[in-house]
């Protein structure tokens, strides 16, 4: 994982917050918190950095084949 001197993760990194189970990248950070958004664009959350994991390469393209099959279903 990509982290500033105070490890936290950098802006347009993927990560899986594991409190809420979800994967989205981080868009900035506020005071104690980390916004994230979904890979696929969506609304921000807060998120604490201390729950968040890295993606590995395999987990980041499992997590963008999920929600690209989500949008494929949606089109129908």
């Amino acid at each position: 994982m990509t982290e500033d001197a105070d490890g936290v993760p950098s802006v347009g990194e993927a990560v899986h917050d594991t409190v809420r189970d979800r994967v989205g990248r981080v868009m900035g950070h506020i005071g104690p918190y980390i916004q994230l958004r979904p890979l696929a664009g969506g609304l921000e959350w807060d998120a604490d950095p201390n729950h968040l994991h890295p993606l590995t390469p395999a987990e980041l393209l499992s997590a963008l084949v999920a929600e690209a099959n989500t949008r494929s279903r949606q089109d129908r």
